[in-house]
């Protein structure tokens, strides 16, 4: 592990960490994944590095305590600094980079402390250059411990109006624009940020759409302690007897939580379970309880599929946050595992059984593909590509799982390695009665499965900027749930709030016995076994390492190893665990 105090090392580092690509593949170039903490590091930021650690192959954490988000009368100059303790856990848990600049580094001179804040410089501030994510062009200036002369990222008024904002005015100004600074030094693909933190999450996503920053921003759950408390590192503060209070703040939000899988939608209802728990601890100096949309911070009346139910109170001189994510909605099946594990054809049975959607993506890929070659346009000409991909009008219809075509067991039928990627043409002959698949107005339900669109679906899968798109396409449709979906990093990227995840697996040996089983009654053997064991090895390095949609096992998935189950008993395990999620 290296550490950088400077903008120029880390940019340097990364330079040169970039012109290091792994093979020829473009898909597994260098992925970088960003964690930016302000130190004191604990569980849960070593949660999000695992997690970044996971899905790519440099991982950079920044440590840096942001003077910008933090009021005249926080703990800014009082904040817990452990920077030696905070590396040691870093080159522990695997960080290629620490970036832990100082305050001039970040800011140069741009800014000055307030009044009772360090050493006040002379003069008269500057006029301050804005970039105004706001509908109304109207931004609030930074009202922190210092005083900024410097380009500020304002993210809209509405959004910061609510929950912390509201009572910390000018901090996710300050949060938003150390984020973008950041996000700029270290480019990275993926950053990881913390549950607990609901309306900063929802306030950087708007900033990286609104400024069309090209990151994806990774939510992680929340890590708790033993006793519920949601992991922060202010917690250092409590004493013995406010940390044992503390643990009323998760305990009021379970009580509503019930209350709401109970039926009960309204915010009086909800809000008033909470505070009814709340009144056990009198020494609890409530900030708010509210019950607001977790994506645009709107406050709620009643929750009509998703509802995000907040508090924030203080302990002594500890503020405490914590927040928990209610949803009203079908349950969302996600299905992940290696190729040949049996994904799809397992997937098809329990959409089919449970009544549920099954998102083909595989005909979605295919439908692109089909359109990309009636354009006439050069399938390796990816900004074309994706200037196609990104404005057409793509259909699925009917699309409820169905029945494999044959076989029994997973040793007999499952996709081998170079199956996977073709498992809903293997399958297609049950499905199209339910399947209809149409692009820009046009039926290419049959279409999609030509031997032409067959030979090209891959080249046109591996671009970044259609995966990107379809994703986008299968997150709409998952938006009030009722779907199952297979794939490598479904529980982890695409719908990372799947109610249940699954991790289907299976040994190299047995993928490999099934592969050649399958070729052997196709009349194909020309490879041994061995070889194959060999190739399905590689893929799966191949698939862990890529820098678009890596496999990966979602920390809070089941894992099903399916060397000795038949069909039957995988599609059974899964329909349980939808039902028991129901009840």
């Amino acid at each position: 592990m290296q550490l950088f105090k400077t903008i120029a090392g880390l940019r340097s580092y990364l330079t040169a960490n970039r012109r290091q690509p792994q093979g020829t593949d473009p898909i597994a170039a260098i992925s970088v994944g960003f964690v930016p903490t302000m130190g004191a590091l604990h569980a849960g930021h070593l949660s999000l590095i695992r997690r970044a650690r996971q899905e790519n192959d440099r991982v950079v954490v920044s440590i840096f305590v942001n003077p910008l988000q933090f009021g005249q009368n926080e703990d800014f100059h009082s904040y817990p600094k452990t920077l030696e303790r905070d590396s040691q856990l870093c080159d522990t848990a695997g960080v290629d980079a620490v970036f832990a600049p100082s305050t001039a580094e970040l800011y140069g001179t741009s800014l000055y402390a307030t009044e009772g804040n360090a050493t006040e410089q002379s003069g008269t501030e500057q006029m301050t250059g804005r970039i105004n994510a706001s509908p109304s062009g109207v931004g609030l200036p930074v009202q922190s411990a210092y005083r900024p002369s410097l380009t500020q990222v304002l993210p809209p008024e509405a959004m910061m109006a609510v929950l912390c904002g509201s009572v910390r005015p000018g901090h996710f100004a300050g949060v938003a624009t150390v984020v973008t600074k950041l996000l700029n030094i270290v480019q990275p693909e993926r950053a990881y940020f913390g549950q607990k933190d609901a309306q900063q999450i929802a306030i950087l996503r708007c900033l990286v759409q609104d400024l069309n920053l090209p990151v994806t921003l990774v939510p992680c759950p929340t890590v708790r302690e033993f006793d519920g408390l949601a992991m922060s590192s202010r917690n250092q503060y409590l004493s013995t007897e406010e940390r044992s209070h503390a643990t009323i703040l998760y305990r009021s939000l379970q009580a509503a939580a019930q209350l709401f899988y109970q039926g009960m939608r309204r915010r009086a209802d909800l809000i008033g379970a909470v505070m009814g728990e709340l009144v056990a601890v009198p020494a609890l100096q409530l900030d708010y309880v509210d019950l607001v949309h977790p994506t645009t911070m709107t406050p709620l009346e009643q929750i009509e599929d998703t509802g995000l139910l907040a508090i924030a109170a203080r302990l002594g001189s500890t503020r405490l946050i914590d927040n928990i994510v209610l949803r009203h909605r079908q349950p969302i099946v996600a299905i992940d595992g290696p190729a040949g594990a049996g994904k799809s054809t397992v997937a098809r049975q329990v959409a089919r059984q449970l009544g549920l959607l099954y998102l083909d993506t595989g005909a979605m890929y295919r439908a692109v593909t089909w359109l990309v070659l009636q354009s006439g346009m050069a399938l390796h000409d990816e900004p074309a590509v994706a200037e196609l991909v990104s404005q057409c009008d793509l259909r699925l219809a009917g699309s409820q799982g169905s029945r494999p075509s044959s076989g029994s067991e997973l040793g007999q039928t499952a996709p081998s390695a170079d199956q996977e990627s073709s498992q809903a043409q293997a399958s297609v002959a049950t499905a199209q009665s339910t399947l209809q698949v149409t692009i820009n107005g046009h039926d290419v339900t049959q279409a999609i499965r030509s031997l032409e669109v067959t030979s090209q679906v891959s080249a046109i899968a591996a671009q970044a900027a259609v995966r990107t798109e379809l994703v986008k396409r299968q997150q709409d449709y998952g938006r009030r749930g009722g779907i199952v979906m297979d794939g490598r990093d479904i529980g982890t990227h695409v719908f990372p709030d799947a109610e249940v995840k699954v991790f289907l697996t299976a040994s190299v040996r047995e993928r490999a016995r099934r592969r050649h089983h399958d070729l052997k009654e196709q009349g194909l053997i020309d490879i041994s076994q061995a070889d194959l064991v060999q190739a399905i090895y590689e893929r799966d390095q191949k698939d862990s390492s890529r820098a678009i949609a890596p496999l990966c096992k979602a920390v809070d998935a089941i894992e099903i190893n399916t060397d000795t189950l038949t069909i039957e008993e995988v599609t059974a395990k899964i329909v349980s665990l939808y039902r028991s999620h129901q009840s």
